[in-house]
């Protein structure tokens, strides 16, 4: 049976006894010997790595958070996250075993093939960046070894979506050295799979990535949410025939229930009557991306764990206390089976409602932990996504929920300025809609304002509905890696 098969079988117990003892091996032979951040860390606060032998244990280590890897005089901090192996941390910390190993292998095949084994586990080949939309890029590095990793967790996602190898794949999520673009890149590889990866809106344009998709007729693309939706768009208006599309995934950005259902409409207008429509969650710093299982009327099943290659908790913000299944709370993630990059206990700056769950999935059957797709981020100086506009501090994040979830809305920006652009001056915040098809301007716009305002407690100074194409060029979503979707334009004072 295949590995991955397997342990999507196992109870929570043996889920649980299975990360105890990987956390065990990987702290012990892995990250204190050979991560200076870490083994810092361990000693600073007194922690022998040994007394950690559960996941009840993670408690004792501090948490850690992207601001450890933002030091103003120090911009290479995030090499003592690297993990840095040598001949004398090696004979100190590994077990008999292990070395035993390493000296069989040695009379075998000679001295220099260790150094090879150890470079392709640990030697740093790849690199990947945070987006650094609130703070600088930080950069995550891969061997090998990582590589591997990242090729299995994108073929775990193939086998989730039940696509077969005769199947072909358009990639279309912008070629950048971020985590969505190579995750599908390297699952693909992996699987087996065709895969025509486009680079997305920026390099090969609308035009060419329409043209390519009519061409190759894919059963299955992925991409950001907002320039799937351009494109299917367009082709909806052009009366495509898109009857071979048979899953779309999407990811680096938050999909609800009613963006998929609209998607939905536009896919049936082009011919492709079943469709499911899949949501992924991915962040750098994992170096990994999980993804939901097919279900009816395009609900979430969640979001299917990796329990053999990382743990996650769920914790209280303000405290840092653990949280129990089901419970709300920001997301922390410890690695297993990392190399290159390591964090334990990282704060991701995710809440999430409904926090995680086991036992089988009511969709699939599959036995893994599932994490609530229902994420956003949260207020700390960790992340602004909460921003002051008139006075109240408001979760952006409520605003894209709010208009994406309008049926009758096709595109939408938000703009905060200050009046007369001073920055003593009050606060203005515009909306750009565009509607899917012609409106009663002031019914619907009052629509979206009550909206708003029972979301975010504040009221708009302006809607204005303007067309498709001057939409497109203001989120910049055939020029950009990502649309400019909320535009802060307040000067400061």
């Amino acid at each position: 049976m295949n590995p991955w098969n397997s342990i999507t079988l196992l109870s929570y117990a043996k889920i649980k006894n299975l990360q105890n003892e990987r956390l065990r091996s990987f702290i012990n032979n892995h990250v204190y010997p050979f991560s200076p951040y870490y083994r810092k860390l361990f000693d600073d606060h007194k922690i022998n790595p040994k007394h950690i032998r559960s996941t009840k244990d993670l408690k004792y280590i501090p948490l850690t958070s992207k601001l450890d890897f933002i030091v103003k005089d120090n911009p290479q901090k995030y090499r003592d996250f690297v993990l840095q192996p040598d001949q004398d941390k090696i004979r100190k910390f590994w077990p008999k075993n292990k070395l035993l190993k390493l000296a069989l292998q040695a009379l075998v095949k000679g001295e220099a093939s260790i150094q090879e084994t150890l470079s392709q586990e640990y030697r740093p080949i790849f690199m990947t960046f945070t987006t650094g939309t609130t703070n600088s890029p930080v950069p995550f590095l891969y061997s090998r070894y990582d590589l591997n990793n990242l090729k299995l967790s994108g073929n775990r996602m193939v086998s989730l979506f039940n696509i077969q190898p005769d199947q072909r794949i358009m990639n279309i999520f912008p070629f950048a050295p971020h985590l969505a673009f190579w995750q599908t890149f390297f699952g693909a590889l992996e699987a087996d799979v065709f895969a025509l990866s486009t680079g997305g809106g920026k390099v090969m344009g609308t035009e060419g990535n329409l043209t390519a998709l009519v061409r190759i007729k894919p059963s299955v693309i992925l991409g950001v949410p907002s320039y799937i939706y351009h494109l299917l768009r367009l082709a909806q208006e052009r009366k495509q025939d898109l009857s071979f599309l048979k899953n779309i995934v999407l990811g680096a950005a938050k999909v609800t229930v009613p963006y998929k259902q609209k998607l939905a409409e536009m896919l049936k207008d082009c011919g492709a009557q079943e469709v499911f429509i899949f949501g992924t969650y991915g962040f750098t710093e994992a170096r990994s991306a999980w993804a939901e299982c097919p279900t009816q009327n395009h609900i979430s099943s969640g979001y299917h764990l990796y329990p053999d290659k990382e743990i996650f908790e769920i914790i209280d913000p303000a405290t840092g206390q653990v949280k129990g299944e089901g419970e709300d709370g920001e997301l922390v993630y410890t690695a297993l089976d990392s190399r290159a990059s390591v964090v334990l206990r990282y704060r991701t700056g995710d809440f999430v409602q409904g926090g995680i769950t086991h036992g089988p999935c009511p969709h699939c059957g599959r036995m893994t932990l599932r994490l609530s797709n229902d994420i956003s981020r949260l207020s700390d100086t960790r992340d602004f996504n909460f921003s002051k506009i008139k006075g109240t501090l408001v979760n952006l994040s409520h605003f894209e929920e709010v208009l994406n979830d309008i049926a009758d809305i096709d595109e939408w920006q938000i703009e905060i300025r200050k009046h007369n652009n001073d920055p003593f001056d009050s606060d203005e915040l515009v909306i750009y809609i565009t509607p899917k098809k012609p409106v009663n301007e002031s019914s619907f716009t009052q629509m979206v304002k009550d909206k708003i305002i029972s979301a975010t407690e504040v009221g708009p100074n302006e809607i204005k509905l303007i067309p498709l194409d001057e939409m497109v060029r203001r989120l910049e979503l055939e020029t950009a890696n990502k649309e400019k979707r909320i535009l802060d334009i307040r000067p400061q004072g």
